[in-house]
């Protein structure tokens, strides 16, 4: 099976993820193995969700349906990681990454159902973005994992992108460039606690 291209995932963004957030990983590896395991049963559990909601859409039944399995996979993988590395799952406070993209989204339909599937391709480019950052300096032991990962996220990003833009009515470019310039002043800004997808620690 050939394995996608991430170029379009990573061309997809505004920026990179900066060096100050990459230089901060190693005195926040706890927190960054946490909150990826949140990250991806956040995102099983959208993926299920979307699945209840939207059961008149064929394509995004059976792309969701096999993404919620995956993430859970990825869940399990992460989980697997941090006990080799005897880092207990605690709680951390929800990012405010996820919470202000998710101030983006309509209310009503069929806006709404677009602007998840917009939220979905950026936050899965993102994550993309972030795991080829991340084996730049990862320990191979770990870096293995999201070695692994990229290349779901990076085709998880296309099945979003690729339901977006068959559920809309309209051209919904614009839509986007505004998920990604709020993507962009999130990652770039400081931020006051450090999470997978935080800005430059502030």
């Amino acid at each position: 099976m050939s394995r996608p291209d991430l170029n379009p995932a990573l061309n997809f963004l505004h920026c990179r993820t900066p060096d100050a957030w990459l230089a901060a990983v190693p005195g926040h590896l706890d927190e960054l193995l946490i909150d990826h395991a949140n990250c991806e049963k956040k995102a099983a559990s959208t993926a299920v969700s979307l699945l209840y909601k939207y059961i008149d859409q064929p394509e995004l039944l059976d792309k969701m349906s096999r993404l919620a399995r995956e993430e859970l996979r990825h869940f399990e993988q992460v989980l697997d990681l941090m006990r080799a590395e005897q880092i207990n799952y605690s709680y951390l406070s929800p990012a405010r990454y996820a919470q202000q993209l998710h101030g983006l989204v309509r209310r009503q339909e069929p806006g709404r159902l677009v602007d998840l599937l917009i939220l979905g391709a950026v936050v899965e480019a993102r994550s993309c973005e972030r795991f080829v950052r991340l084996l730049e300096i990862l320990p191979e032991h770990i870096g293995a994992l999201y070695r692994q990962l990229v290349h779901s996220e990076a085709r998880h990003f296309e099945d979003y992108l690729s339901l977006a833009r068959s559920v809309a009515h309209d051209n919904i470019d614009e839509r986007i460039e505004e998920f990604l310039a709020r993507d962009a002043v999130l990652v770039t800004t400081p931020d006051p606690e450090f999470r997978f997808h935080s800005g430059v620690p502030g």
